[in-house]
C-alpha cells in the first residue's frame, strides 16, 4: 500500500499556522470522500527529519487525476511518495526516503492576486482557497473542477479574495457587496494589477439603472491569462455589483452558478446591514439572502459558508440553510474545519448543496 507524506505550506499567520494541519487533514478527508472514491486511509501527522507532515496511504499508486486534485489542496506545499526506509539514520533512527511528486496546479496568474492587498479584516487566502475547494468539492461540478470553467458567486465579496482565488483556477466569478468603499478599493486594486502585469483586459464600472433610477453599481472586467487566449475568445469573466446581496435574484439569473462561496459577518470587523443599521450577527441577514442565492445555484450546486461561532451557533446556521432546500453536507470531513483565529473569532465552516431534480 503506498505511502506519501505531504509537507503543509508555511503560513505567515502564527495562529493559522497553528490550525494548519489539523485543517489540511479535514480538507484532505473532502477530497478523498469526493474526488479519491474513500481509497485514502491512515491520515495523521508524521515527523520525518524533524519536519511535520501529513501522511496517508492509498490502495494503488496515485493517478494523474487524482495528484491533479491533491496539488489544490489549500497548505499544499510539496508532496513525496515515502519509498523506503534505510536501515542507518541519525541516532540510529531509519529515515524514510521521499521521492517527490510532481504538482499541477491550476492556478493560471502569479500568486500576488491575493498576496498583495493587505486590509484589516481580510480573510487568510489560504483559508479562502479551502472553503473554495470543499464547496466546489461538495458539488455535482467535483469531477471537472480540473478542466471546466465553474462559475463561482460570493455574495459578501468585500474586496474580492474569494473571487481572485476563483480567476486563479480559471473560473468565471461574481460578486456582491454592499459596502462601495471597499467595491471602489477592489475595482482599482483589480485594474492596476492587471495593467502592471500587462494582461489584456477590458474593464468597466457603471452605474446599473432600473425605470431610470440608478439602483447599484456594476464593475464588469473580461480577461484572459495570455493574449493568445484572449485574442481566440477564451476569456474569463468577473463581474461585481455594488448592492444589498438580499436583492441577488435582481442582478443575476437563476441556476446560474456551480457554487457559492462565501465568509459571512464574523460580528467584528465584519457586518450586516439592515434597514440601515449595522447588524453584528449574521443570522438574520442570512435569513434574509439564503433563498435567493440558492435560486442562483444550479441544480447540485453547493453553497460553502465560514462563520463566527461566537455569534451564531453551527446549529443555527444549518436551519438556515435547510430551511432554504439545501442539503447540509455532515460527514466527519466536514465537521472538521473549525478552529479559532483570534480571542473574538472562532470560525467553522458549513456546506450544503441542492438536490437535483430526481427521474
Amino acid at each position: 500500500m503506498p505511502r506519501y507524506a505531504l509537507l503543509v505550506l508555511p503560513a505567515t499567520n502564527r495562529v493559522y499556522a497553528e490550525a494548519s494541519v489539523g485543517l489540511t487533514r479535514a480538507e484532505l478527508g473532502v477530497v478523498a470522500e469526493r474526488a479519491l472514491d474513500g481509497r485514502l486511509h491512515d491520515v495523521e501527522e508524521t515527523v520525518i527529519g524533524g519536519v511535520p507532515y501529513v501522511g496517508f496511504s492509498t490502495d494503488t499508486p496515485l493517478a494523474a487525476a487524482e495528484i491533479g486534485h491533491l496539488s489544490q489542496l489549500s497548505s499544499m506545499y510539496a508532496l513525496f511518495e515515502i519509498a523506503g526506509e534505510p536501515a542507518g539514520g541519525p541516532e540510529g533512527a531509519a529515515t524514510p526516503l521521499l521521492r517527490p511528486v510532481g504538482l499541477t496546479p491550476l492556478d493560471q496568474f502569479d500568486d500576488d492576486l491575493l498576496t498583495i492587498q493587505k486590509y484589516a479584516g481580510k480573510t487568510n487566502e489560504l483559508f479562502t482557497k479551502l472553503l473554495l475547494n470543499v464547496t466546489v468539492l461538495a458539488s455535482a461540478s467535483a469531477p471537472d473542477m480540473l478542466t471546466r470553467k465553474l462559475r463561482i458567486l460570493d455574495p459578501l465579496c468585500g474586496r474580492g479574495t474569494t473571487l481572485n482565488q476563483a480567476l486563479m483556477y480559471g473560473y468565471d466569478v461574481a460578486g456582491m457587496e454592499i459596502d462601495g468603499k471597499d467595491v471602489e478599493a477592489y475595482s482599482g486594486f483589480l485594474r492596476t494589477w492587471l495593467k502592471r502585469k500587462r494582461i489584456k483586459h477590458q474593464a468597466e464600472f457603471t452605474p446599473i439603472r432600473r425605470e431610470r433610477k440608478i439602483i447599484g453599481r456594476r464593475l464588469h472586467v473580461t480577461l484572459a491569462a495570455d493574449k493568445a487566449a484572449y485574442k481566440s475568445g477564451e476569456t474569463l469573466d468577473l463581474t461585481v455589483v455594488n448592492a444589498d446581496t438580499v436583492r441577488a435574484r435582481d442582478f443575476f439569473r437563476p441556476r446560474t452558478f456551480d457554487a457559492i462561496v462565501t465568509d459571512a459577518p464574523y460580528g467584528v470587523q465584519h457586518g450586516s446591514h439592515d434597514a440601515g443599521k449595522l447588524s453584528r450577527g449574521p443570522l438574520d441577514l442570512l435569513r434574509a439572502a439564503v433563498p435567493g442565492w440558492v435560486e442562483l445555484l444550479r441544480p447540485g450546486g453547493a453553497l460553502g459558508m465560514s462563520w463566527n461561532t461566537y455569534v451564531a451557533r453551527r446549529e443555527d446556521a444549518e436551519e438556515v440553510l435547510a430551511g432554504a432546500g439545501l442539503r447540509v453536507c455532515d460527514s466527519p470531513p466536514f465537521l472538521g474545519f473549525r478552529h479559532r483565529v483570534d480571542q473574538a473569532i472562532n470560525r467553522d465552516v458549513v456546506v450544503a448543496t441542492k438536490p437535483e431534480p430526481q427521474g
